[in-house]
């Protein structure tokens, strides 16, 4: 909810609301607020309640220096480990973005983008890039839900989600470090992009 802006940044949350809302008991609840907090997505007021955390872009641009090195790292990691299965896995995953650039269909590519990011992670096989991706992921998907309409190119991106894909499934370290350079490149543009596009 806090990624697809159902609830959206600054509003306030309360464990109570939450639990009606989902039908689910109050502890479940303040475990995934817990939770939320650590990843960034909430700040806990003592007293005061909880806010759904705002968005900024100098933080969003410093999250990105880590990403890019992270994601680097499973890129390389995932050409290097995975199976046959997995690399067939991976090549499907391009084609499905290159179909999802060609229409330019921003449900599909969200879609066929949550599925490459757990398989490049699971098949890098290393726990620790595993659970700082995991933070990352959650904050830039919001990040990106907010501002895509007004400045990104969805072909553009979708395609270069391709070359890492493909990198990765043909065994090429270099060639998926270098695919997600330029992936990241067009990421951190985008960030820029939406401070001019929200003038």
């Amino acid at each position: 909810m806090i990624v697809t802006l159902q609830l959206p940044p600054g509003s306030a949350v309360s464990e109570a609301a939450l639990s009606q809302r989902l039908g689910i008991g109050r502890t479940p609840i303040r475990e995934a607020l817990q939770r939320l907090a650590r990843e960034r997505l909430v700040t806990i007021l003592p007293r005061r309640g909880i806010i759904v955390s705002e968005i900024n872009v100098k933080s969003q641009l410093r999250l990105l220096e880590v990403r890019r090195e992270v994601e680097r790292l499973v890129a390389k990691s995932a050409a290097r480990r995975a199976t046959t299965e997995e690399r067939a896995q991976l090549l499907d995953l391009a084609r499905r973005f290159e179909k999802s650039a060609v229409s330019n269909d921003e449900v599909s590519f969200m879609r066929v983008d949550r599925e490459f990011n757990e398989l490049s992670v699971r098949v890098a096989r290393n726990e620790f890039a595993a659970g700082a991706m995991s933070l990352m992921h959650s904050l830039s998907r919001r990040f990106w839900f907010i501002h895509y309409r007004q400045a990104a190119d969805l072909p553009l991106t979708a395609k270069l989600h391709a070359d890492v894909a493909r990198a990765i499934s043909q065994g090429s370290e270099a060639a998926a470090a270098k695919a997600m350079d330029r992936l990241i490149d067009t990421v951190k543009k985008f960030t820029h992009d939406t401070v001019t596009a929200d003038l």
